[in-house]
């Protein structure tokens, strides 16, 4: 914090990264310093391994970005890539990561795309917006095995939140994001959808043993 306002105090990058910090993104009323990745290579390239460190201060904000959505090439000669982001935030700013997230520690996403899954899109659409509404309109009510009861005088939250979005010509594509407090809650929620996919692939592509 500089003068009030969130500014950036130091910056060193190096190849195959660049950051960029434009002046002006939004109104200039908001206090948020844009941050850009940039690569040399028009995305991560065989054999890139990226590290960023970013240090967010108290009261400050900062938001970071790409140009657009960052490709991924092919591996050549067995180069493996990697990309690690850190983002440490100032202990007095504010509420923590983990404290916003409260209970709800495994994160996970599914993607599904291609004409012959049009029917698992649908109903996994139709299953999850089912699940949800039953938990948003009946808050103190066990309706589903996603769902878990809190003590009598406690808010209830599901034990598994989801969501699902389309994507691509035609909407052929969907990502489900899942949100939920226990691994098994998961492993349920992928075993019972995922099953449907067994007369494509000649087996489940998820099972107990596939942990």
């Amino acid at each position: 914090m500089v003068g009030g306002k969130s500014t950036v105090t130091r910056c060193f990058s190096c190849y195959p990264l660049k950051l960029i910090f434009p002046n002006k993104v939004g109104s200039s009323k908001s206090d948020a310093v844009w941050i850009y990745a940039l690569s040399y290579g028009g995305g991560i390239v065989s054999g890139d391994q990226i590290s960023l460190e970013i240090s967010v201060g108290d009261g400050c904000t900062a938001a970071l970005t790409t140009q657009a959505s960052t490709k991924v090439y092919k591996s050549v000669d067995s180069k493996c890539s990697a990309q690690f982001l850190e983002v440490l935030l100032d202990k007095r700013s504010g509420t923590s990561i983990a404290e916003q997230m409260q209970e709800y520690q495994v994160m996970a996403m599914v993607i599904i795309s291609g004409p012959k899954l049009k029917d698992l899109r649908c109903q996994l659409q139709e299953e999850v917006k089912q699940m949800m509404s039953r938990h948003l309109r009946s808050p103190n009510t066990n309706t589903s095995h996603h769902v878990r009861s809190e003590p009598r005088h406690g808010p209830t939250r599901p034990l598994l939140i989801a969501s699902c979005s389309t994507f691509g010509p035609q909407a052929l594509g969907m990502v489900v994001r899942i949100a939920a407090v226990t691994t098994e809650s998961v492993y349920m929620f992928l075993r019972h959808h995922l099953t449907t996919l067994k007369p494509f692939l000649g087996a489940s592509p998820y099972c107990q043993a596939g942990r």
